[in-house]
Protein backbone atom coordinates (compact mmCIF):
# COMPACT_ATOMS: atom_id res chain seq x y z
CA UNK A 1 0.00 0.00 0.00
CA UNK A 2 0.94 3.43 -0.54
CA UNK A 3 -0.64 6.89 -0.05
CA UNK A 4 -0.27 10.45 -2.01
CA UNK A 5 -2.06 13.53 -1.48
CA UNK A 6 -3.03 16.68 -3.45
CA UNK A 7 -2.61 19.47 -2.09
CA UNK A 8 -6.14 20.84 -1.03
CA UNK A 9 -6.39 19.05 2.12
CA UNK A 10 -3.09 18.03 3.18
CA UNK A 11 -3.68 18.27 6.82
CA UNK A 12 -6.09 15.32 6.43
CA UNK A 13 -3.76 13.24 4.11
CA UNK A 14 -0.80 13.46 7.15
CA UNK A 15 -3.49 12.43 10.04
CA UNK A 16 -4.33 9.33 7.73
CA UNK A 17 -0.27 8.53 7.14
CA UNK A 18 0.34 8.64 10.50
CA UNK A 19 -2.45 6.57 11.28
CA UNK A 20 -1.60 3.93 9.12
CA UNK A 21 2.41 4.21 9.71
CA UNK A 22 2.98 4.54 6.09
CA UNK A 23 4.33 7.73 4.98
CA UNK A 24 3.01 9.90 1.88
CA UNK A 25 4.79 9.49 -1.41
CA UNK A 26 7.42 11.72 -2.05
CA UNK A 27 6.11 13.94 -4.78
CA UNK A 28 6.71 17.02 -6.32
CA UNK A 29 2.47 18.65 -7.30
CA UNK A 30 3.02 22.12 -7.92
CA UNK A 31 2.65 24.91 -10.50
CA UNK A 32 4.35 25.96 -14.06
CA UNK A 33 4.97 29.39 -14.33
CA UNK A 34 1.86 30.14 -16.18
CA UNK A 35 -0.19 28.54 -13.44
CA UNK A 36 -0.11 25.09 -15.50
CA UNK A 37 -0.25 22.08 -12.78
CA UNK A 38 3.18 19.98 -12.43
CA UNK A 39 2.75 16.65 -10.98
CA UNK A 40 6.20 14.12 -10.72
CA UNK A 41 6.16 10.76 -8.14
CA UNK A 42 9.64 10.50 -7.01
CA UNK A 43 8.93 7.10 -6.15
CA UNK A 44 8.17 3.50 -7.71
CA UNK A 45 4.60 2.82 -7.68
CA UNK A 46 4.75 -0.46 -9.95
CA UNK A 47 2.54 -3.21 -8.86
CA UNK A 48 1.29 -1.11 -5.74
CA UNK A 49 -2.69 -0.28 -4.34
CA UNK A 50 -2.19 3.39 -4.27
CA UNK A 51 -4.29 5.60 -2.00
CA UNK A 52 -4.71 9.46 -3.16
CA UNK A 53 -6.29 11.72 -0.94
CA UNK A 54 -7.53 14.82 -2.31
CA UNK A 55 -10.62 17.24 -1.80
CA UNK A 56 -12.27 18.00 -4.66
CA UNK A 57 -13.96 21.44 -3.62
CA UNK A 58 -13.45 24.35 -5.24
CA UNK A 59 -10.94 25.95 -7.43
CA UNK A 60 -11.75 23.11 -9.95
CA UNK A 61 -7.56 22.92 -10.09
CA UNK A 62 -8.61 20.38 -6.59
CA UNK A 63 -10.39 18.17 -8.90
CA UNK A 64 -7.81 18.27 -12.07
CA UNK A 65 -4.69 18.14 -10.12
CA UNK A 66 -6.41 14.62 -8.74
CA UNK A 67 -7.04 13.69 -12.23
CA UNK A 68 -3.36 14.29 -13.26
CA UNK A 69 -1.90 12.09 -10.42
CA UNK A 70 -4.26 9.31 -11.12
CA UNK A 71 -2.79 9.80 -14.78
CA UNK A 72 0.72 9.99 -13.57
CA UNK A 73 0.08 6.48 -11.44
CA UNK A 74 -1.41 4.65 -13.96
CA UNK A 75 1.17 5.70 -16.87
CA UNK A 76 3.47 4.63 -13.21
CA UNK A 77 2.10 1.19 -13.61
CA UNK A 78 0.01 1.38 -10.16
CA UNK A 79 -1.79 -1.85 -10.14
CA UNK A 80 -4.72 -0.52 -8.10
CA UNK A 81 -5.37 3.51 -7.96
CA UNK A 82 -8.07 4.32 -4.83
CA UNK A 83 -9.75 8.03 -5.18
CA UNK A 84 -10.07 8.31 -1.70
CA UNK A 85 -12.38 12.13 -1.93
CA UNK A 86 -13.21 13.21 1.91
CA UNK A 87 -15.38 15.28 0.00
CA UNK A 88 -16.61 15.15 -3.57
CA UNK A 89 -17.06 18.39 -5.11
CA UNK A 90 -20.16 19.05 -7.79
CA UNK A 91 -22.51 16.64 -6.32
CA UNK A 92 -24.92 19.08 -5.53
CA UNK A 93 -25.46 18.98 -9.88
CA UNK A 94 -26.31 15.69 -9.41
CA UNK A 95 -30.24 15.70 -11.94
CA UNK A 96 -30.95 17.63 -15.16
CA UNK A 97 -33.31 19.54 -12.73
CA UNK A 98 -33.66 22.45 -15.18
CA UNK A 99 -33.71 22.56 -18.61
CA UNK A 100 -29.94 23.06 -20.40
CA UNK A 101 -28.16 22.55 -17.76
CA UNK A 102 -25.27 19.85 -16.40
CA UNK A 103 -24.99 16.65 -14.72
CA UNK A 104 -21.92 17.81 -13.35
CA UNK A 105 -21.73 14.74 -10.59
CA UNK A 106 -21.84 12.37 -13.67
CA UNK A 107 -19.14 14.68 -15.49
CA UNK A 108 -16.93 14.44 -12.34
CA UNK A 109 -17.47 10.20 -12.14
CA UNK A 110 -16.47 10.08 -16.17
CA UNK A 111 -13.67 11.84 -15.40
CA UNK A 112 -11.82 9.82 -12.47
CA UNK A 113 -13.06 6.90 -14.45
CA UNK A 114 -11.25 8.09 -17.64
CA UNK A 115 -7.81 9.24 -16.11
CA UNK A 116 -7.47 5.48 -14.92
CA UNK A 117 -9.50 5.07 -11.18
CA UNK A 118 -9.78 1.69 -9.89
CA UNK A 119 -11.70 2.24 -6.94
CA UNK A 120 -13.67 5.14 -5.34
CA UNK A 121 -13.94 6.15 -1.27
CA UNK A 122 -16.03 9.14 -0.98
CA UNK A 123 -17.43 10.68 2.87
CA UNK A 124 -20.91 11.48 2.72
CA UNK A 125 -22.40 12.33 -1.21
CA UNK A 126 -25.04 14.83 -1.66
CA UNK A 127 -27.02 11.95 -2.65
CA UNK A 128 -25.97 8.83 -2.49
CA UNK A 129 -27.27 7.79 -5.84
CA UNK A 130 -24.36 9.33 -7.70
CA UNK A 131 -22.44 6.34 -6.47
CA UNK A 132 -24.40 4.76 -9.63
CA UNK A 133 -22.50 7.40 -11.86
CA UNK A 134 -19.21 5.29 -11.60
CA UNK A 135 -18.41 1.67 -13.26
CA UNK A 136 -15.84 1.32 -10.70
CA UNK A 137 -16.44 0.12 -6.99
CA UNK A 138 -17.90 3.16 -4.93
CA UNK A 139 -16.98 2.91 -0.60
CA UNK A 140 -19.38 5.78 0.47
CA UNK A 141 -18.34 6.66 4.04
CA UNK A 142 -20.98 8.30 6.78
CA UNK A 143 -19.53 10.61 9.52
CA UNK A 144 -22.08 10.06 11.52
CA UNK A 145 -20.41 7.60 14.12
CA UNK A 146 -18.10 10.28 14.44
CA UNK A 147 -20.85 13.01 15.51
CA UNK A 148 -22.24 10.27 17.52
CA UNK A 149 -19.58 9.65 19.58
CA UNK A 150 -18.96 12.72 20.00
CA UNK A 151 -22.25 14.19 20.93
CA UNK A 152 -23.19 11.49 23.43
CA UNK A 153 -20.67 13.53 26.31
CA UNK A 154 -22.16 16.81 24.57
CA UNK A 155 -25.89 17.23 24.78
CA UNK A 156 -28.93 16.65 27.12
CA UNK A 157 -30.18 13.71 25.64
CA UNK A 158 -33.46 13.79 27.87
CA UNK A 159 -34.32 17.06 25.78
CA UNK A 160 -33.46 17.19 22.79
CA UNK A 161 -34.97 16.66 19.26
CA UNK A 162 -32.99 15.53 16.02
CA UNK A 163 -34.38 18.18 12.85
CA UNK A 164 -33.28 18.06 9.58
CA UNK A 165 -32.80 21.51 8.01
CA UNK A 166 -34.73 20.00 4.73
CA UNK A 167 -36.59 16.93 3.14
CA UNK A 168 -33.85 15.61 1.66
CA UNK A 169 -31.77 15.01 5.08
CA UNK A 170 -34.50 13.32 6.57
CA UNK A 171 -32.91 9.90 6.12
CA UNK A 172 -29.51 11.19 7.96
CA UNK A 173 -32.06 13.13 11.32
CA UNK A 174 -32.99 9.52 11.66
CA UNK A 175 -30.30 7.83 11.70
CA UNK A 176 -28.52 10.21 14.19
CA UNK A 177 -31.96 10.00 16.38
CA UNK A 178 -31.61 6.09 16.09
CA UNK A 179 -28.17 6.31 17.56
CA UNK A 180 -28.60 8.80 20.53
CA UNK A 181 -30.91 6.27 22.03
CA UNK A 182 -34.05 6.62 19.54
CA UNK A 183 -34.95 10.59 20.17
CA UNK A 184 -37.32 12.24 17.91
CA UNK A 185 -37.60 13.90 15.07
CA UNK A 186 -38.52 17.02 13.44
CA UNK A 187 -38.13 18.30 10.13
CA UNK A 188 -38.09 21.74 8.51
CA UNK A 189 -40.36 22.29 6.05
CA UNK A 190 -38.05 24.22 2.99
CA UNK A 191 -38.77 26.20 -0.51
CA UNK A 192 -35.64 27.16 -2.98
CA UNK A 193 -36.43 29.82 -4.75
CA UNK A 194 -32.91 29.78 -6.88
CA UNK A 195 -29.51 28.20 -5.70
CA UNK A 196 -28.08 29.12 -2.80
CA UNK A 197 -31.48 30.77 -1.33
CA UNK A 198 -34.42 28.87 0.85
CA UNK A 199 -37.07 30.16 2.33
CA UNK A 200 -38.45 28.31 5.12
CA UNK A 201 -42.16 27.38 5.67
CA UNK A 202 -42.42 25.87 8.77
CA UNK A 203 -41.51 23.38 11.14
CA UNK A 204 -42.65 19.75 10.93
CA UNK A 205 -42.64 18.30 14.72
CA UNK A 206 -42.67 19.33 18.31
CA UNK A 207 -39.52 21.81 19.68
CA UNK A 208 -41.26 23.91 22.04
CA UNK A 209 -38.85 23.84 24.99
CA UNK A 210 -36.73 21.49 23.31
CA UNK A 211 -32.31 21.71 22.77
CA UNK A 212 -32.50 21.12 19.12
CA UNK A 213 -29.47 18.92 17.26
CA UNK A 214 -29.96 19.96 13.49
CA UNK A 215 -27.91 17.54 11.24
CA UNK A 216 -26.93 18.32 7.34
CA UNK A 217 -24.46 17.33 4.98
CA UNK A 218 -23.08 20.62 3.47
CA UNK A 219 -23.26 24.13 4.41
CA UNK A 220 -22.32 26.45 2.06
CA UNK A 221 -23.80 29.86 2.54
CA UNK A 222 -25.04 29.20 5.40
CA UNK A 223 -28.38 30.14 4.13
CA UNK A 224 -30.60 26.97 4.84
CA UNK A 225 -29.26 26.05 8.14
CA UNK A 226 -29.32 29.95 9.55
CA UNK A 227 -32.90 30.34 8.77
CA UNK A 228 -33.83 26.77 10.00
CA UNK A 229 -32.27 27.83 13.48
CA UNK A 230 -34.52 31.25 13.46
CA UNK A 231 -37.44 29.02 12.52
CA UNK A 232 -36.42 26.73 15.39
CA UNK A 233 -36.17 29.14 18.16
CA UNK A 234 -39.37 31.12 16.91
CA UNK A 235 -41.18 27.42 17.64
CA UNK A 236 -39.68 27.94 21.51
CA UNK A 237 -36.18 25.79 21.01
CA UNK A 238 -34.19 26.68 23.38
CA UNK A 239 -30.09 25.80 22.68
CA UNK A 240 -29.59 24.94 18.95
CA UNK A 241 -26.45 22.67 18.24
CA UNK A 242 -26.17 22.20 14.29
CA UNK A 243 -23.46 19.70 12.51
CA UNK A 244 -22.46 19.11 9.18
CA UNK A 245 -20.11 16.82 7.38
CA UNK A 246 -18.55 19.86 4.81
CA UNK A 247 -18.32 23.15 5.36
CA UNK A 248 -17.39 25.26 2.58
CA UNK A 249 -18.78 28.34 4.33
CA UNK A 250 -18.46 30.90 1.15
CA UNK A 251 -20.21 34.32 0.45
CA UNK A 252 -21.78 35.59 3.58
CA UNK A 253 -21.37 32.47 5.81
CA UNK A 254 -19.09 33.40 8.38
CA UNK A 255 -21.36 36.64 8.98
CA UNK A 256 -25.08 34.80 8.92
CA UNK A 257 -23.50 31.71 11.85
CA UNK A 258 -22.02 34.79 13.59
CA UNK A 259 -25.81 36.39 13.74
CA UNK A 260 -27.72 33.01 14.31
CA UNK A 261 -29.02 31.37 17.20
CA UNK A 262 -27.02 28.28 16.59
CA UNK A 263 -24.78 28.06 19.63
CA UNK A 264 -22.74 25.69 18.37
CA UNK A 265 -21.56 24.19 14.66
CA UNK A 266 -19.67 20.85 14.96
CA UNK A 267 -17.96 19.60 11.71
CA UNK A 268 -15.44 17.33 10.30
CA UNK A 269 -12.32 18.40 8.56
CA UNK A 270 -13.07 16.65 4.90
CA UNK A 271 -12.21 20.05 3.21
CA UNK A 272 -9.57 22.69 5.04
CA UNK A 273 -11.65 26.04 6.76
CA UNK A 274 -9.09 29.09 6.45
CA UNK A 275 -8.02 30.43 10.24
CA UNK A 276 -9.94 33.75 9.28
CA UNK A 277 -13.42 31.67 9.23
CA UNK A 278 -12.92 30.03 12.18
CA UNK A 279 -15.17 31.59 14.71
CA UNK A 280 -16.08 30.37 18.61
CA UNK A 281 -19.12 28.39 17.28
CA UNK A 282 -17.53 26.31 15.03
CA UNK A 283 -15.64 23.35 16.33
CA UNK A 284 -13.96 20.43 14.00
CA UNK A 285 -13.70 17.09 14.57
CA UNK A 286 -11.61 14.64 12.42
CA UNK A 287 -12.64 11.85 10.46
CA UNK A 288 -9.11 10.67 9.64
CA UNK A 289 -9.15 8.20 12.35
CA UNK A 290 -12.35 6.76 9.71
CA UNK A 291 -10.85 7.00 7.03
CA UNK A 292 -7.77 5.04 7.70
CA UNK A 293 -9.63 2.40 9.28
CA UNK A 294 -11.26 1.99 5.49
CA UNK A 295 -8.54 2.57 3.53
CA UNK A 296 -6.71 -0.41 5.59
CA UNK A 297 -9.85 -2.59 5.26
CA UNK A 298 -9.97 -1.95 1.58
CA UNK A 299 -6.40 -2.75 1.39
CA UNK A 300 -6.89 -5.99 3.30
CA UNK A 301 -10.05 -6.98 1.49
CA UNK A 302 -12.06 -6.85 4.72
CA UNK A 303 -15.55 -5.35 4.79
CA UNK A 304 -15.90 -1.48 5.84
CA UNK A 305 -19.77 -1.93 6.49
CA UNK A 306 -19.15 -2.67 10.08
CA UNK A 307 -17.40 0.54 10.45
CA UNK A 308 -21.61 2.31 10.47
CA UNK A 309 -23.22 -1.47 12.52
Amino acid sequence: MKIIAGNSNLGIAEEISAKLGIPLLKSIISRFSDGEIRVQINESVRGNHVFVIQSTNPPAENLLEMIFIIDALRRASAEMITAVLPYYGYARQDKKDAPRVPISARVVANLLTAAGVSRVMVMELHAEQIQGFFNVPVDHLYSTPVFVEFLKNKIDLENTVVVSPDTGRVNRARSFAKRLNNLPIAIIDKRRSNPNQSDVMHVVGDVEGKNVLMVDDIIDTAGTITKAASALKNNGAKRIIATATHSLLSGEAIARLKNSPIDKLYTTNSVVIPEDKMIEKIEILSVADLLADAIRRVYCKDSISVLFD
